[in-house]
């Protein structure tokens, strides 16, 4: 017996991520994994793993992506929706978070913040330029001072006397920390130190002018760290909610708005089929030099063969996606 599902996909720059919701929504099974600078890979791999640990057989009804990678990842499985990442995560928190007001995001290489009301986002802002508490701001942090991400949350929260550093932005922290640690701070007061002058920097670059209403998400792969959701619970004086699948909410998200498509347009899904962890792609890149704007233009071939060719013409196989064109000439929509 067959499971009718909808499929998620959110491609980021640290990792990538897929779920699964029925046919009512609700939440069915999802997985992660690090992108490792192969997004491609990364998607196969995450669709094989999900057809692994399946206990039925899944029927996909629609998929969706989101993520930076959100276009490559759609045009590998044949997506029938492609959405930003503010969407997503918006969707998956009013889902499953009743009254939340407030999105907290944070990942591995930006942060967000959404303002929902009545389930409506009405505002938000993304921090792309510094990368001061992120996933991999902090993973530098710990490996400096010698302690496992893992146990990171768990041993700031044993901190009495937070160290005060600088969190203007990621240089400055990192530099202060290193001044506190030759002062000889212990760690548990270092690593606290820097999750309240994370979430100092993050109020100021993200929250400006915002109206933070509870109930609020926080989520993101940092909402695993214990010692920032304490942080940001002192700072704004209420509870933070950490969704269960806080890591994999925007691939939710990004299965729910293939849900809403589905039954909106009543349409067959465009989906490759789960075939797609299979086939082999190669990514070729070409100048284009029919004018004067020298366009580079990258082409995904579904072929075996790894191809090297300078003209885009002479690029065989079956064509699965096309970027970079300025006029629009070898663009695939």
């Amino acid at each position: 017996m067959s499971l009718t599902v909808y499929l998620g996909i959110d491609v980021g720059s640290v990792t990538t991520k897929v779920a699964l919701v029925d046919e009512n929504g609700k939440y069915v099974d999802s997985y992660m994994l690090k992108t490792a600078g192969k997004p491609t890979e990364a998607v196969q791999k995450g669709l094989c793993q999900l057809q692994k640990q399946a206990l039925t057989e899944y029927n996909i009804q629609g998929v969706g992506t989101t993520g930076s990678g959100r276009n490559l990842a759609g045009a590998l499985v044949g997506a029938d929706i492609i959405k930003n990442e503010i969407t997503a995560h918006a969707v998956a928190a009013s889902t499953y978070i009743p009254n939340v007001q407030t999105i907290l995001e944070i990942g591995g290489q930006d942060s967000k913040i959404i303002i929902l009301r009545d389930g409506i986002v009405t505002d938000f802002a993304m921090n792309t330029v510094c990368a001061a508490g992120t996933g991999s701001f902090l993973d530098h942090q710990a490996a400096r001072l010698n302690v496992p991400i893992e146990e990171f949350g768990e041993t700031a929260l044993k901190s009495q006397n937070p160290a005060r550093i600088a969190g203007r932005c990621g240089v400055f922290a990192e530099s202060d920390l290193i001044h506190k640690q030759q002062l000889g701070y212990p760690v548990e007061d270092l690593l606290y130190g820097l999750c309240q002058a994370l979430v100092r920097n993050y109020l100021s670059n993200l929250a400006l002018g915002k109206e933070l209403l509870p109930t609020i998400s926080f989520q993101g792969g940092v909402a695993s760290n214990a010692g920032m959701v304490k942080a940001f619970e002192e700072e704004l004086g209420t509870k933070i909610v950490v969704p269960e699948n806080h890591q994999t909410m925007g691939a939710i998200g990004a299965a729910l708005l293939a849900m809403e498509n589905y039954q909106y347009n009543q349409k067959p899904t465009t989906f490759r089929g789960w075939e797609v962890g299979n086939m082999h792609f190669n990514s070729i890149t070409c100048d284009c030099h029919d004018c004067a704007n020298n366009c580079e233009i990258i082409t995904i071939v579904e072929s075996d063969e790894v191809q090297h060719v300078e003209n885009i013409k002479d690029i065989k196989g079956n064509i699965i996606a096309r970027w970079g064109s300025t006029c629009g000439k070898y663009s695939m929509n």
